[in-house]
């Protein structure tokens, strides 16, 4: 069966491509795409090529495909998984396998499947690690994100509290503390916000600082206050850009107190910085934003760390468990991952979407696998839609759901494929 997919061969050397896929075997499965989400990894692979840890260093004559925030139906399942797989089955998978110890992952090690494809083979190891799974929800972008979305429930769930006397970690953030999320205006601060607010950890304060006011007021738009405080949660937007001495600031939201758990969603050292002098007794800084650079570092209150019991931890991505809560959620309508999305696009779209990814304005940028369309902002729609039928169609129906991508808007999208 032939695929079109975008594959990478070396340093921002990505090829969209036709070819034949092998012959499944009897412990693989075909699958077909429907949507990815483009996610900063992404770019950061394409930029390091065979530098990066999880791309094979061959692969200027063995390309593997790019992507891995996607979902899809299952077309053909071999013997050894039919007890478990069916055809017709929607699925989304987790790429963080740790396959006997392995970085390898779809999106970035293999060379038959990934998110930006059209037709997927997915390896036995995927099924072994159970890394496969079922998404019984409506639509197929909720699946996608259910990748990212797994990446922020592990970073609650790797946040860590202790108690005096005792060397036990209470693991997770804490429930009915001070959060603060650090560059928090984002596709991914977004998420957090979605989830912090609709989680079984509620804090009692949350505050999520930016230095655009652009995406400070979207942020505004999509998470009012008197909703969050109907959840009981005092919910504050802050623009330290705005601010003479910003730590002080944050803290004196708090009383003076500090915050439990505070995540950086930037790898800035003046954000980290910051995050660390704003910490409460026992507070954990979760550093969430990957860096590019390898020698990337701030300073640190050891002081804090001695006499407060402040501490650090980091997560890059979330596991199996954590993506698994997520499915559940969306299937259950617990929480929104569109409050992500900004922008939609064809498979065309991938490569200069991709390469380009920190200049372009938003949050997450959605691809639909089997159409070509450029790269459109959401708030384009009505625009367009003056002489284009398809897209004064999604700009009515993002405009019945406060300018957000859905369901409905999604189905008239892949009507027209």
């Amino acid at each position: 069966m032939k695929t079109r997919a975008v594959r990478i061969y070396g340093k921002n050397d990505l090829r969209l491509e036709e070819f034949e896929l092998p012959e499944m075997r009897e412990d693989e499965i075909l699958a077909h795409v429907i949507s990815d989400s483009i996610c900063m990894s992404s770019y950061k692979a394409a930029l390091m090529g065979p530098d990066h840890k999880r791309i094979p260093d061959d692969i200027n004559v063995n390309p593997t495909i790019i992507g891995h925030e996607f979902s899809g139906e299952i077309v053909r399942v071999g013997s050894r998984w039919k007890h478990k797989f069916k055809p017709g089955s929607r699925f989304s998978i987790q790429p963080a396998m740790n396959y006997r110890g392995s970085l390898d992952a779809p999106g970035y090690s293999y060379r038959f499947i990934g998110g930006d494809a059209t037709y997927v083979i997915i390896p036995n190891e995927v099924m072994e690690m159970n890394c496969l799974l079922e998404y019984t929800g409506k639509g197929w972008f909720n699946a996608s994100l259910s990748e990212p979305m797994s990446c922020i429930i592990g970073a609650f769930n790797a946040a860590y509290h202790t108690r005096p006397g005792s060397y036990v970690h209470q693991m997770g953030v804490a429930r009915g503390g001070n959060m603060a999320i650090l560059a928090g205006a984002g596709a991914m601060g977004l998420g957090a916000v979605e989830y912090a607010l609709h989680c079984d950890r509620r804090p009692r304060l949350l505050v999520i600082t930016d230095v655009d006011n652009r995406r400070l007021s979207r942020a505004r738009f999509l998470f009012p206050r008197e909703k969050a405080y109907s959840l009981g949660v005092d919910l504050r937007f802050v623009n330290t850009s705005e601010i003479d001495h910003p730590g002080e600031y944050l803290l004196s939201l708090t009383d003076g107190a500090g915050y439990d758990d505070v995540f950086v969603f930037a790898p800035v050292r003046q954000v980290a910085e910051q995050a660390d002098r704003i910490l409460g007794r026992d507070g954990c800084l979760n550093f969430f934003a990957g860096p590019v650079d390898p020698d990337f570092r701030a300073e640190f209150n050891f002081y804090n760390v001695h006499y407060a019991s402040t501490h650090v931890t980091g997560t890059s991505g979330g596991n199996t468990d954590d993506m698994i809560e997520a499915l559940r959620l969306m299937s259950f309508g617990v929480f929104n991952p569109a409050v992500m999305v900004t922008h939609i696009g064809g498979l065309d779209a991938v490569i200069p979407t991709t390469l380009n990814l920190p200049d372009i304005p938003g949050g997450k940028k959605l691809i639909y696998t089997n159409i070509d369309m450029p790269l459109t902002a959401i708030a384009d729609f009505a625009e367009k839609g003056k002489s284009n039928a398809l897209f004064r169609d999604l700009a009515e129906l993002v405009g019945k759901h406060d300018g957000l991508w859905n369901v409905e808007a999604e189905e008239r999208l892949l009507s027209d494929s």
